[in-house]
């Protein structure tokens, strides 16, 4: 299994960077797919989360308006398109697997029983002011 993120950069506050992440390995339109986010000295955050058949999608509060998640299941690769960066945005970000709750429709809580099937190797995003 391999998870391969790229687009990361370096940019000026209100720019944008569109992050891509290709699967290989396994059933990728199998599962729900990520954007997790881990800023110096901060705990890893779930960023974004999209259903396996692209039809539902998670935001976390700071990521709404501006961060756009898509897949292409064809091409087992799912994206990450951040408009209006922010310094806070400064983070490695990583793409996985993320956990869908069903009932409440939405990505599971980022807790200690969260499940991630498959990690990707991060990709280092900073905004500068």
């Amino acid at each position: 299994v391999q998870l391969q993120a790229y687009g990361g950069g370096s940019v000026q506050s209100g720019g944008s960077l569109r992050l891509s992440c290709v699967a290989s390995g396994y059933s990728f339109d199998d599962y729900e797919m990520g954007w997790f986010r881990q800023a110096p000295g901060k705990a890893r955050e779930g960023v974004s989360c999209i259903r396996y058949n692209g039809e539902s999608t998670f935001y976390t509060d700071s990521a709404k308006g501006r961060f756009t998640i898509s897949r292409d299941n064809a091409k087992n690769t799912v994206f990450l398109q951040m408009n209006n960066l922010k310094p806070e945005d400064t983070a490695v970000y990583y793409c996985a697997t993320c956990d869908w709750d069903v009932r409440a429709a939405t990505m599971a809580p980022f807790s200690a029983k969260y499940h991630v099937q498959y990690w990707g190797q991060g990709t280092q995003v900073t905004v500068s002011s």
